[in-house]
């Protein structure tokens, strides 16, 4: 109860804030009044072909966070078993992290076009995170913990269901909460620049062009809700590893 009071104080906070610098800045171009963009807002909601826009990012938001996390897992899981592998492509994650987004966009824009673009960009932006996730909760777990199950049972596939994984989904949890977060930046930065269709990106770009700001806001709203959302969902599950973790032991 009382985190959801600092919550909502804090949410007040930004509020004032923005009353204060609306009354300081007296432009609507500039600066739209809270209340424009709640009727922007409201206005998404009620249009049919914006909750199909909504759909499409969301659509592709999964889809790119599904490779990810598949192709994540599972190269994590053999980078964590050989050391061997994990110096190969150790470079290559470094890289994918380390890589401006915007200079990866413009040539796969220019390689797969806008069609293509969002699904691709989103995917090697969170690939680094879920694979580090897994590899990094792998090597973290205690040798002791890992030769007392094999002493039990020494079948890797068995060893991975009801050992490894439960010890290492907190952190496979953390990378799927960093992953939505980024995933939603730059999958709308992919869409905003190739102007992809049917995307929270285009309805950016063209609110942006048509000085619709209130829009900008609105839309912006809408993904940082999204954001909190996914969140929500991902530490609800969080009593399921747990209960696979009591179960395993």
């Amino acid at each position: 109860m009382k985190k959801t009071g600092i919550t909502v104080l804090s949410i007040f906070f930004i509020f004032i804030l923005w009353l204060i610098a609306g009354m300081v800045v007296d432009n609507p171009l500039l600066l739209p009044k809270p209340w424009e963009v709640l009727k922007a807002f409201v206005q998404i909601f009620i249009d049919a072909g914006s909750l199909n826009v909504i759909w499409h990012t969301i659509l592709r938001l999964l889809v790119g966070l599904l490779l990810a996390f598949l192709t994540g897992f599972f190269f994590g899981v053999i980078a964590g078993f050989s050391k061997s592998f994990a110096l190969f492509i150790n470079p290559i994650v470094t890289a994918l992290r380390t890589i401006p987004v915007i200079s990866i966009t413009v040539i796969l824009l220019i390689m797969f076009g806008f069609k293509f673009t969002p699904y691709i960009i989103t995917f090697m932006m969170l690939f680094p995170l879920i694979f580090q996730g897994t590899y990094g909760g792998i090597t973290s777990i205690d040798a002791e913990l890992i030769d007392v199950y094999r002493l039990e049972d020494n079948h890797f596939f068995t060893g991975l269901i009801h050992c490894y994984l439960p010890l290492i989904s907190q952190n496979i949890r953390t990378a799927l909460l960093q992953s939505l977060g980024l995933g939603i930046k730059v999958l709308v930065m992919a869409e905003y620049l190739s102007q992809t269709r049917d995307s929270i990106g285009n309805q950016l770009y063209l609110a942006k062009v048509n000085l619709e700001y209130d829009q900008v806001f609105a839309w912006t709203i809408l993904l940082i809700l999204m954001a909190l959302l996914f969140e929500v969902l991902i530490n609800h599950y969080k009593p399921i590893a747990e209960k696979i973790k009591k179960s395993s032991n």
